[in-house]
């Protein structure tokens, strides 16, 4: 274990102006994190502009995340979609990957991780669009892992995938994606099924390193916890009833503005 961060925390006592907006941004960020992933991009800054150290922005913002996906998962369980023994197994592996990334993560304090960022949404986003389609598995309730495919490579991809997302989390959702789309050769339905029971699992664990060496804001993760849960629901609501002519165009814009505002801006 590394040792503990020595950050000083903005301690100053939120207001309900600043609850609301908390809420608000985690609102957008659990709707688009369920959806295609990179809403930690908005909810990140906003808390970095409230005055928190990056470690403690980063380590607060996966109470959020994870009330988010213990909405979303319900929510897809509501509506027919799991696999619950599939979910686990990756979870697990990128549990793995999420522990060593979070003791790595807690100790950033610069914004040099924005460019190369930025590269891996454009490495992403150029596999994603000039890839060769993936025939669609059914999206009849059964099962996915009768569908799946690669499912060794797909575990071993998802511990590097949870090393980013212990790591910063931010845009973790573009790399869980394609190992769930273009790897494991799942509908897109079902990638974000897994993908948030993924994501839950593993922001627990990466909570916890966090906790354990720098002094997260519990109150304002309340708050965006509250924003992002609601955001969660939607997400995964709007996902089941809309599928893939939803998510890719999301997915797509999501990619080029992330990369556009972590390039230039």
């Amino acid at each position: 274990m590394l040792a503990a961060v020595d950050v000083k925390t903005d301690k100053r006592r939120m207001e309900i102006p600043d609850l609301i907006l908390l809420a608000a941004v985690g609102f957008v960020a659990g709707w688009v994190n369920v959806l295609a992933g990179g809403g930690s991009l908005l909810s990140v800054p906003v808390m970095i502009f409230m005055g928190l150290p990056g470690p403690v922005a980063n380590g607060t913002n996966r109470i959020a995340i994870i009330a988010q996906n213990i909405v979303a998962v319900w929510g897809f369980f509501r509506n027919g979609f799991s696999d619950f023994r599939l979910s686990a197994t990756l979870a697990a592996a990128a549990s793995v990957g999420a522990y060593f990334g979070a003791n790595v993560g807690v100790h950033l304090q610069g914004e040099g991780f924005n460019r190369v960022l930025a590269s891996v949404m454009i490495a992403v986003l150029i596999v994603m669009a000039t890839g060769r389609k993936s025939k669609p598995v059914s999206t009849e309730n059964e099962p996915s892992l009768r569908a799946a495919r690669n499912l060794v490579l797909g575990h071993v991809l998802m511990v590097g995938a949870g090393f980013w997302g212990g790591f910063i989390q931010v845009g973790v959702g573009f790399l869980v994606m394609p190992i769930l789309y273009r790897v494991m050769g799942l509908d897109l339905v079902r990638v974000n099924m897994h993908k948030v029971f993924i994501a839950l699992v593993f922001s627990t664990v990466a909570l916890a390193v966090f906790a354990s060496q720098v002094d997260i804001r519990w109150d304002i993760g309340a708050a965006l916890a509250a924003g992002n849960a609601l955001g969660g629901w939607f997400g995964a609501h709007s996902t089941v009833q809309n599928g893939e002519k939803l998510i890719k165009p999301v997915f797509y814009v999501a990619l080029i503005a992330m990369a556009v505002k972590l390039l230039f801006f």
